[in-house]
């Protein structure tokens, strides 16, 4: 029998006129709510729809097309304002299904996930439970992992370290929720899995630290998306730990399994936590990528979503080309037509400004429009004038460049004073500087994790360790400028252990106290990663995270 793809053209002409009409009849009940009869027609083509997917076995669609019928069929003549989400939701399926359709015709192949999104538009908009990103996706879940040696802890040590643990995933994961530096809170993230599992290995709850930790690293290694639905399976984890700390027989539920291991599958990640797990259960590369499928349902669905990126691109070019004026205007070779020009772009820059919520950035520019409005040729601008629209530019440059990050900042919640500009200025030159800073912070971090991993491959070779504390007294002295005395503090900390218990030891420190110490170093490299230095009311516990970690070590913390 022939099915799926290939035999759609079979059935195509009669599909796609029953579509029409569905589409046709419910448009129609949209804008006459209380002909009964319009609705009855939709759900009678509907009907004929979700049979004729059924008979070629198009999965996918035909699953959509039933959500649709359901909906449909739910909705009473005469409904209100209250159905208009639903109602979107339906004419937003249909035309998901129609391009999706279209697009399985010109290719000849299936890709059922592409739906996904509109099937859980709809059965959110009905009040039904979302299908989880893995719906489409099978695997054996009864694989068995290999024993490895557990870590040297009695019941009471771990509980203490497991606490300890899964505080840093909890930090980490409220980072990934936010999207503030998603990538440096996986990276906690991981770590705090990864030292889960070397606590938990040989036991049942070892498992969903396995897997959530070749889970995490997926998420980072393949980019993928930061949806709504992966921040809430991470928090799902938290919640599930919270279980499993407390019960040494915990089992993980099948269905968190599953999930997790649709985000190795789909990130293809060969990273050294998600390999081993993708060799288990024999997880092969998906035919599709997360970002094809975001591009493909956007495609489906209507306009991307990079519009702002688009519009930043666009106002950076029209501030080179107010650049170039200026340029030319500093030179003497000033025109009233090139005036003139140089005055109505700023005007347009201040209104996109505005509108894409930079106001500060606006404002400055909008405060220039009447000095410029006073210039010409009779009557040139002043050296001083010229200075400051020249730091205005610059400011705005600095400004719009936060838009290609899909952000929108302002350091100003209301319009700039007048004559303020410079200072304005300089304000953001500050903030670049600390920015400076705080990269040479984070390298200085990573040179030190890197010299201690060399370190212990080496067998405890001091002379890798020669530069460490040099470098993380650097470090400290970097966040004392920056106002941080607390990280400064630990920094600090983690120097002398490193100086005193490493460098200066006549033998390596058990392995328990090197992981404590990489946590406390891993702690303070999210603290400077995700931006908690220029806004410490994003990340709380971090430094108490890191505070721990130094406790644990055996050395003294200021409260």
């Amino acid at each position: 029998m022939v099915s799926g793809a290939t035999s759609l053209s079979l059935v195509r002409n009669e599909l796609f006129a029953t579509m029409a009409e569905a589409e046709s009849s419910l448009e129609h009940f949209i804008a006459e709510r209380h002909n009964g009869s319009l609705l009855q027609q939709a759900v009678e083509s509907l009907h004929q729809v979700r049979g004729t997917l059924n008979l070629v076995e198009l999965t996918g669609a035909e699953l959509l097309a039933q959500e649709v019928l359901e909906q449909a069929t739910d909705i009473p003549a005469g409904a209100g304002e209250e159905r208009d989400v639903q109602l979107s939701a339906l004419s937003n399926a249909l035309h998901v299904l129609r391009r999706y359709l279209e697009n399985v015709e010109a290719h000849r192949q299936e890709m059922p996930e592409l739906l996904l999104p509109a099937i859980n538009d709809l059965r959110q908009a009905g009040g039904q439970p979302v299908l989880p990103e893995s719906f489409f996706f099978s695997v054996r879940l009864d694989h068995a992992r290999p024993r490895s040696a557990p870590a040297a802890l009695d019941a009471a040590a771990k509980e203490i370290e497991g606490r300890r643990l899964r505080q840093m995933y909890q930090v980490g994961l409220l980072g990934f929720i936010r999207e503030q530096n998603p990538q440096a809170s996986l990276k906690l993230m991981g770590r705090a899995m990864s030292r889960l599992d070397s606590l938990y290995a040989n036991e049942p709850r070892g498992r969903l630290c396995w897997i959530g930790a070749a889970a995490v690293e997926a998420q980072l290694d393949g980019q993928l998306l930061p949806r709504k639905s992966r921040k809430q399976l991470f928090a799902r984890i938290d919640r599930e730990l919270k279980q499993a700390l407390s019960n040494s027989l915990y089992e993980t539920p099948r269905s968190l399994l599953k999930e997790l291991l649709y985000l190795v599958a789909l990130a293809g990640s060969r990273g050294s936590v998600a390999m081993p797990v993708r060799e288990l259960f024999g997880l092969t590369s998906l035919p599709f990528t997360d970002h094809l499928l975001e591009e493909q349902y956007q495609r489906l669905s209507g306009p991307g979503q990079a519009v702002m990126r688009s519009l930043s691109s666009a106002i950076r070019e029209e501030l080179a080309s107010a650049k170039d004026m200026l340029d030319l205007i500093e030179r003497g070779t000033v025109q009233a037509e090139s005036l003139g020009n140089l005055h109505a772009l700023l005007g347009k820059l201040s209104k996109t400004l505005d509108m894409v919520g930079l106001s500060s950035a606006g404002n400055m520019l909008g405060g220039q429009l009447q000095t410029v409005a006073g210039w010409s040729e009779a009557c040139a601008p002043q050296q001083q004038e010229l200075l400051k629209l020249a730091d205005a530019v610059l400011y705005v440059e600095g400004m719009v460049a936060t838009l290609e990050h899909g952000e929108r900042r302002d350091n100003s919640a209301g319009p700039l004073a007048p004559g303020k500009e410079s200072e304005s200025f300089a304000y953001y030159q500050l903030n670049e500087a600390r920015i400076v800073v705080i990269d040479e912070a984070r390298g200085g971090l990573a040179l030190a994790k890197r010299a201690i991993t060399a370190y212990l491959e080496a067998g405890g070779d001091r002379m890798h360790l020669s530069n460490v504390p040099f470098s993380l007294q650097a470090v400290r002295g970097g966040l004392w400028f920056l106002g941080q005395e607390r990280a400064a503090s630990l920094v600090g900390a983690c120097a002398e252990y490193i100086q005193t218990q490493m460098f200066e030891a006549p033998q390596m420190p058990c392995e328990q106290m090197l992981e404590t110490l990489a946590d406390a170093l891993s702690s303070l490299e999210y603290y400077l990663e995700a931006g908690a230095v220029l806004r410490p009311e994003t990340q709380p516990g971090v430094l108490d995270l890191a505070a721990d970690s130094v406790r644990a070590l055996g050395l003294p913390v200021a409260a």
